[in-house]
């Protein structure tokens, strides 16, 4: 929404001549050379005005479809992207080009999703062109040379080109759409998969996990159980696991891509390495209107349907609505006649529990229906407990669902309760080099360690003997102590066990920031609960690394875990004789402070003086 429609439809605009926006002659070659991200945004923006309706994000994607349209019409042979056809002459020769049928996906999939969603019927005549050019140089393809030479030309990313022509299908009912669907199912890797060979290690995900969206949509068209990813696997089976992940998946890959509130800031790729930081990973961090990598066109998109997957509906004589994510909803039931509203407490590490209210309201049709709710797996029976109307319904089980069967009425009233634990599970790798690894969950939440180097745990600890939660009185004990210096705010920082003055990072979450926090506590106890900042003047503390939990810096300026009377240092109005500024006195030298020298730059290290 932040982009404007006329950048978002020129750097749309395929081959066909189309003007700048800006009236510049901006050349082709600095776009993105797929266009991707805004074929992302047709889809993006179709689902997000189907949640609100909103009258300027209609008009702004229908505007982009309209010019896109145009363009279509231009070519006059129903092919449509910013790249010219004759990439696909260089894919059928065999020569390299980088993923020219992951963007037709992206763009069918947009134009669909924007006549499936919202009803854009220009947007489905499009889609139906592009389907029928591609039909004809696929049939081309084989006629002239074989059918192996086109399943070798799909030997790089081809997105979900078979998942986009099965929904069309059934739209339109043309054979020809079946028929292309099929011939872009990898039987070189859906084979593999058919006879569950253990032979697909090295594959590139991306790549391969839309064509198995795709063979999940065959199975749903055709009843060809070719192969049966976790939303549809759910739907089939019921099996909690597959909600569980999703859950997962959720909370720790898609939630976390986005940096803080910062609109259009996302990341490309989360780094998979143990103590690895976002910001030093492949890109990084984008920004808000020059990043327009494929992965920021998933993000949006992802953003989009932060409501899907969260109840799943079945009709029949006793309709059931399974209730699979725990996010505050609501739902309206219309099969049962009522609404579901779905409200959360917030979790936290002072209460081991997270808690879930289904309230009920609206006038019921007299029939009796199902509500069926999860129990995740990372929860305990021990303590586990659901109500309804305050009526305890018996013991639950993690890994399960809940079902009540009754004819609802208005004001009934569904609590649960499950124990939140913190515990370790081995990554998904058999390779003995990371026997070991392990990653820490509390719930569904996948733990961060903002710290530096590798902690080991004893084998066979309990996961609360080495990790206890953070009072969150400390948060008012976290500092970052910034000075002036020609002209520049510099930061103390503690890193590799030196204390150095740095340059103030420009923006939070990154190691730098990390490393100009500290949490600083004092001496006398009575003041460890108390108001921070100008209070602590003429306090003796004592400073903690943030990512070094459980050390203190000491008078001769290094860590040590070992707390004594060298660890403490003395907060006392600044020698500048500014106003609110600190000095920091040696505890066990009085007169003695640390100091960082005049018209210093970044990397000086802090001396005693």
């Amino acid at each position: 929404m932040m982009l404007p429609g006329a950048a978002l439809r020129y750097m749309d605009a395929p081959t066909a001549a189309v003007a700048d926006p800006d009236g510049g002659t901006t050349p082709r070659s600095h776009r993105f050379p797929t266009n991707a991200p805004t074929w992302h945004y047709l889809s993006a923006t179709a689902k997000m005005w189907a949640s609100t309706h909103n009258d300027t994000l209609r008009a702004k994607m229908s505007s982009v479809v309209d010019v896109l349209n145009d363009c279509q019409k231009k070519m006059g042979t129903g092919y449509l992207s910013a790249f010219p056809s004759e990439f696909f002459d260089r894919t059928e020769a065999l020569t390299t080009v980088w993923a020219p049928y992951y963007t037709i996906h992206k763009i069918m999939q947009g134009l669909l999703d924007q006549y499936t969603v919202a009803g854009n019927s220009k947007a489905l005549e499009m889609v139906v062109g592009m389907a029928n050019y591609f039909s004809d140089r696929v049939k081309n393809v084989i006629q002239k040379y074989s059918i192996e030479r086109h399943w070798a030309s799909l030997n790089e990313e081809t997105g979900g080109m078979n998942d986009v022509l099965y929904q069309l299908y059934t739209i339109m009912d043309d054979l020809k759409h079946l028929t292309l669907a099929h011939l872009f199912d990898k039987p070189c890797f859906l084979g593999l998969l058919a006879v569950q060979a253990d032979s697909i290690s090295g594959f590139h995900s991306n790549t391969h996990i839309p064509v198995v969206i795709g063979a999940q949509m065959r199975y749903e068209v055709t009843g060809d159980a070719l192969y049966k990813v976790s939303r549809n696997l759910f739907r089939w089976t019921k099996e909690i696991a597959y909600a569980d992940y999703y859950e997962r998946a959720l909370i720790n890959g898609v939630l976390s891509i986005q940096r803080g509130t910062d609109p259009g800031v996302m990341i490309y790729m989360l780094p998979q390495a143990p103590g690895r930081s976002k910001a030093v990973s492949y890109h990084g961090w984008g920004t808000k209107y020059d990043s327009f990598w494929c992965c920021y066109g998933t993000g949006i998109e992802s953003f989009s349907k932060l409501g899907d997957s969260i109840y799943f509906e079945e009709k029949g004589d006793t309709p059931a609505l399974s209730i699979i994510q725990y996010i505050p909803s609501t739902f309206n039931w219309k099969t049962a006649g009522v609404t579901v509203t779905q409200q959360l407490e917030p979790l936290s590490s002072s209460d081991m529990n997270f808690r879930v209210s289904l309230s009920v309201s609206g006038k019921t049709n007299g029939q009796s229906a199902t509500l069926n709710v999860r129990i995740p797996t990372w929860t305990s029976a021990s303590g586990a407990k659901a109500t309804l109307n305050d009526k305890d319904l018996g013991s639950v089980t993690p890994g399960s669902l809940l079902s009540v069967t009754k004819q609802w009425s208005s004001n009934d009233h569904l609590s649960l309760q499950f124990p939140v634990a913190l515990r370790t599970e081995a990554i998904k790798d058999d390779r003995p080099e990371y026997a070991s690894l392990q990653a820490i969950l509390f719930g569904p939440f996948v733990l961060a360690g903002l710290s530096s180097g590798d902690w080991d745990a004893k084998t066979g600890s309990a996961v609360s003997d080495w990790i206890t939660a953070v009072p969150s009185s400390h948060n008012s004990q976290l500092m970052t102590f910034t000075q002036e210096s020609s002209g520049k705010t510099f930061v103390l920082s503690s890193s590799n066990g030196s204390l150095t003055m740095q340059e103030r990072p420009a923006v939070d979450g990154t190691d730098t920031a990390v490393h100009a926090t500290f949490r600083v506590h004092p001496q006398d106890a009575a003041r460890l609960h108390g108001t921070y900042g100008a209070a602590l003047k003429d306090t003796s503390v004592q400073i903690e690394p943030f990512d070094m939990p459980g050390t203190v810096i000491t008078n001769d300026l290094t860590l040590s875990a070992q707390k004594s009377a060298g660890s403490f240092f003395n907060i006392v109005p600044g020698l500048d004789g500014k106003p609110n500024s600190v000095s920091l006195e040696l505890g066990t030298k009085p007169g003695c402070f640390l100091v960082s020298g005049a018209d210093y730059s970044a990397g000086t290290k802090i001396q005693v003086s």
